[in-house]
């Protein structure tokens, strides 16, 4: 098997999505993926030696829905004989479509391939494709389904964590994210020649504590607790809900695309990857608790062959605060080294885009402290997460 390696990774700022209409709500998602597209043939891609093109969406549906890769390929103006396709596994589609890639160069299938997502939830809202699980009620019954936000409430209550916990974190991430600087990996979000946006949107400098804890609760004892009992027979419960707006990850639009190759790329390319891909996994625990970022990156780090004690960075995707907190409790992870950009809470979460937005932070923060392995891992409904580590070259 071939080593897989990252040669670059760009994306676009996460833009708010807002009801009076978010900053790049103009955009179709074939527009947002198709500028990173045109901005890596400029940087270091000539799109007529990339072998495939691979996109992860949450919600394949609308304007995403189809083969947006293709979309997007064709409105970059990259040569008809570059194929692209989609893969979908929920929140974690974007870090999913990287491993993909991964997986084929590393099989010997491909030398590069562009991956990455794309979700405009301006355009496309969560759950608009209607899903079974969410929409048949007999099925819901069966699997005990019940939103991520319900979810994560159930996920902090059987872990301890209380309200208090959630606030403080939150406030973290706002005031991470406002004192970090602007990555050379974020590309401007432009509609024709005007740029709309040069950096991500939300993060609160002045964030304050007691603002957080002064915000309602967004889910009650009505929220499909009994289904969920009857699925998990003693899970605890919270008498109320757990989670706020303040703690759950803002809703984005965004896009993200990671250059992964051989080693053979190097001279395709003309340049030396950045990082090398190490290790990937993809688990589920028992829907609907929020661990598989825990059993995703255990795995991960074991295929690396290395233990968490050695990573130098790590971000976690902010499903609601609950996420990183466990994963920080459950890995023994210094809270210094994970998400040192902020995250989702405070810049929003792209859904799809989210893996590769993920990557470009961790690539960022190993260059930061002159570290070497990174941790990348993004929990989704139904029980399910995904895992990468990074072991940086240069």
């Amino acid at each position: 098997m071939a080593d897989a390696y990252v040669y670059d990774a760009v994306r676009l700022p996460r833009a708010r999505v807002r009801r009076s209409g978010g900053t790049l709500a103009d955009l179709t998602p074939y527009d947002l993926f198709g500028q990173l597209l045109a901005a890596l043939e400029k940087r270091c891609c000539p799109p007529e030696l990339v072998d495939d093109v691979i996109v992860g969406v949450s919600t394949a549906t609308g304007e995403q829905a189809g083969d947006i890769a293709r979309a997007a390929q064709l409105w970059a103006g990259w040569p008809d004989s570059v194929p692209g396709g989609v893969v979908s596994r929920l929140r974690c589609s974007g870090l999913d479509a990287v491993e993909s890639a991964a997986a084929r160069v590393s099989a010997g299938f491909a030398d590069v391939v562009v991956a990455g997502g794309v979700e405009s939830m301006s355009r496309v809202p969560m759950l608009s494709d209607r899903p079974a699980i969410a929409e048949d009620s007999d099925l819901g019954e069966r699997t005990g389904f019940v939103t991520i936000g319900v979810s994560a409430d159930l996920t902090a209550a059987a872990q301890g964590i209380g309200r208090s916990e959630l606030d403080a974190y939150a406030v973290t991430s706002h005031r991470k994210a406002s004192a970090a600087a602007v990555s050379d990996a974020v590309v401007p979000a432009r509609k024709g020649g005007t740029v709309l946006l040069y950096g991500d949107e939300g993060a609160r400098a002045n964030a304050r504590l007691d603002d957080f804890v002064a915000l309602p609760t967004l889910f009650g004892s009505d929220a499909g607790w009994e289904r969920v009992a009857r699925r998990i027979p003693g899970l605890p419960r919270p008498d109320e809900g757990l989670h706020t707006i303040g703690t759950a990850p803002q809703l984005a639009d965004g896009a993200s695309a990671i250059v992964v190759g051989n080693r053979r790329a190097a001279g395709i390319l003309g340049r030396a990857p950045v990082a090398r891909i190490v290790g990937t996994a993809q688990t589920a625990v028992r829907s609907p608790l929020l661990t598989a970022p825990v059993t995703a990156s255990t795995l991960a780090l074991r295929r690396a062959g290395i233990t968490a004690a050695d990573l130098d960075a790590v971000e976690v995707n902010e499903s609601f605060a609950v996420t990183p907190l466990v994963l920080m409790r459950e890995l023994g992870l210094d809270p210094e080294r994970v998400n040192t950009a902020g995250s989702a809470l405070a810049v929003g979460h792209p859904l799809g885009a989210t893996g590769g937005i993920l990557i470009a932070q961790a690539l960022d923060a190993l260059r930061r402290v002159d570290g070497e392995h990174a941790l990348v891992t993004i929990p989704a409904a139904l029980g399910l997460g995904t895992a990468l580590v990074l072991r940086r070259e240069t």
